[in-house]
């Protein structure tokens, strides 16, 4: 198995792709969204639903940018923690 550097390097490291949380709501509310979503099909009109899913895409896309600043955030914090540690120690 490749270190996580030379992951990093080939492009092989999609660490959102590894993320599945384990919160046991998150089944539960996964179905919902899926049921929901199949209610508001047959209640709206193919054009309606279309343009459902068109505002909910631009919500994942807004939802993806937020994980990855968060993602940034936390990682610089990390790197900031470790070279203080290492600084200081």
């Amino acid at each position: 198995m490749p270190n996580i550097l030379e992951s990093l390097y080939h492009g092989s490291l999609f660490p959102n792709e590894d993320i599945v949380s384990k919160d046991p709501d998150y089944r539960p509310l996964n179905r919902q969204i899926t049921d929901s979503l199949e209610a508001w099909r047959r209640r709206l009109s193919p054009d309606e639903f279309a343009e459902l899913e068109a505002l909910l895409d631009l919500y994942s896309q807004v939802q993806g940018m937020d994980m990855a600043a968060a993602f940034v955030s936390g990682f610089k914090t990390g790197t900031a923690m470790m070279i203080e540690v290492l600084v200081e120690g």
